[in-house]
C-alpha cells in the first residue's frame, strides 16, 4: 500500500490542553506513533488471521468510528473483537500525573455499551499504550482507535486511516463481504483527493473552529470549514456518493464528522453558521449513509452511531469549552435518521 501522509489521528481529548486550558489557536493533531501493517500473506510481519487482533474503540470518536464501521461493513465481526471504552475520561494515573483519559469499565453493565478490557484487564487505554512503548507513553498521547496484537501484546496501530484500508483489503479470505472494495483501484486518485480536503476542511475543521482563541482565526477557521461542507454539497448534487455512484471509505470519513455536526460541533465547538439539517443534500447524504450501513447485509454498522456516548463525550471532556459539563436538552432528539431521503434518484 501506497504511504499515506500521517493525519494524525489523535482524538482531541488524548492532548491535555484540551481539557481545563484552551491550547494554542494553530490546533495541529500530533502524529500517531504505531504504523505497522497487517498483511494477508504475513509479510509486514503482522499476518491477517482469525481472533489474533483486536480493535479498541470509543463511539464518542470519529476517527475510531471509522475503523469499527469497515470492520462491520467488510463482515470481520467474528474475525476482529472489539472493546469500547467509557465517554467520559477519568484521571488515568492519580499518582503521578493530571493526565485524563480513555477508561475501561469496571464491571459489565457500568455505562451502556462500554465494556471492562477483555485481552489485558487493562483499566485505561493509556496502560496498552506503555505496554507497547514505555518511553513513547511518556508523550501522553493515548488515542483511539487502537488496533491490538493479543499474540505479540503489543499495539499494531493507532491511525485509522491506515486501519480502515487494513481491514478492507488485508482480510478478504476471512470476510465476509470480501468483493466490497472502499478503496478500488480505478478510484483511488479521485478518493485520495477527496479524503485530503475533507480532512482538512471538514473532519480536522470542526477542531480547528472549536479551538482558536481570536476572532480572526475563527473566522479563518470556520469560514475554511463552510467552504469545505459547500464544497460537498455541490459534489453529492452530482452523484450519490463523493467520488461517484459506489460507496467508498471517503463517504464512511465524511459520514463521522456530518452524524455528529448538528448535535455537537454546533452546539459545543461553534460551528453553527448552517446545520447539516439546512443543506438538502448533505443531510439525504448522510441520512442514506445512516440507513445503508445500518442494513448493509446485517452487518449492524448502525452501532457506530450512539448518540448517548457521542453527547456525553463531547460536552463533558472538553472543559475548557463547557467547564460545568452541561449537556444541552434535545441533542438527540432534533433528527430521526431513519426518515425517507431522495438520494436513490441516481
Amino acid at each position: 500500500m501506497a504511504e499515506e501522509r500521517s493525519e494524525g489521528d489523535k482524538d482531541a481529548g488524548d492532548t491535555a490542553a484540551l481539557f481545563g486550558k484552551v491550547p494554542s489557536y494553530k490546533f495541529k493533531r500530533p502524529n500517531a506513533v504505531f504504523r505497522n501493517f497487517i498483511t494477508q500473506d504475513g509479510s509486514s510481519g503482522y499476518p491477517a488471521e482469525a481472533n489474533r487482533y483486536h480493535l479498541y474503540i470509543s463511539y464518542g470518536c470519529p476517527w475510531a468510528c471509522r475503523c469499527l464501521a469497515v470492520r462491520n461493513i467488510k463482515g470481520l465481526q467474528d474475525v476482529i473483537g472489539v472493546t469500547v471504552v467509557k465517554p467520559v475520561f477519568e484521571r488515568t494515573r492519580p499518582d503521578l500525573d493530571e493526565h485524563m483519559g480513555w477508561a475501561f469499565a469496571t464491571f459489565e453493565n457500568e455505562e451502556p455499551r462500554a465494556s471492562p478490557d477483555p485481552i489485558n484487564n487493562a483499566k485505561f487505554i493509556r496502560d496498552l499504550y506503555e505496554i507497547s512503548d514505555l518511553e513513547n507513553s511518556k508523550k501522553g498521547r493515548y488515542s483511539v482507535p487502537v488496533l491490538w496484537d493479543i499474540k505479540s501484546n503489543t499495539i499494531v496501530n493507532n491511525e485509522s486511516s491506515e486501519i480502515i484500508r487494513i481491514f478492507n483489503s488485508e482480510f478478504n479470505h476471512l470476510a465476509r463481504n470480501p468483493d466490497l472494495n472502499l478503496y478500488p483501484v480505478e478510484l483511488q486518485a479521485s478518493i485520495d483527493e477527496v479524503n485530503s480536503w475533507v480532512y482538512d476542511d471538514i473532519n480536522n475543521g470542526v477542531y480547528k473552529v472549536a479551538f482558536s482563541t481570536t476572532q480572526e482565526d475563527y473566522d479563518r477557521t470556520v469560514n475554511a470549514l463552510y467552504a469545505g461542507l459547500d464544497r460537498a454539497e455541490s459534489l453529492l448534487e452530482e452523484h450519490r456518493y463523493l467520488v461517484g455512484d459506489i460507496l467508498t471509505e471517503a463517504d464512511i470519513r465524511l459520514f463521522m464528522t456530518l452524524i455528529r455536526f448538528d448535535e455537537a460541533y454546533a452546539v459545543n465547538f461553534k460551528c453553527n453558521k448552517r446545520l447539516i439539517r439546512e443543506y438538502p443534500n448533505l443531510f439525504n447524504y448522510t441520512k442514506d449513509l445512516f440507513q445503508v450501513l445500518c442494513t448493509w447485509q446485517d452487518s449492524r454498522v448502525g452501532e457506530t452511531v450512539d448518540f448517548y456516548h457521542i453527547c456525553k463525550c463531547y460536552f463533558s471532556n472538553f472543559v475548557g469549552l463547557n467547564p460545568y459539563k452541561i449537556i444541552p436538552i434535545g441533542s438527540t432528539s432534533w433528527v430521526d435518521w431513519s426518515t425517507p431521503h431522495n438520494r436513490d434518484r441516481f
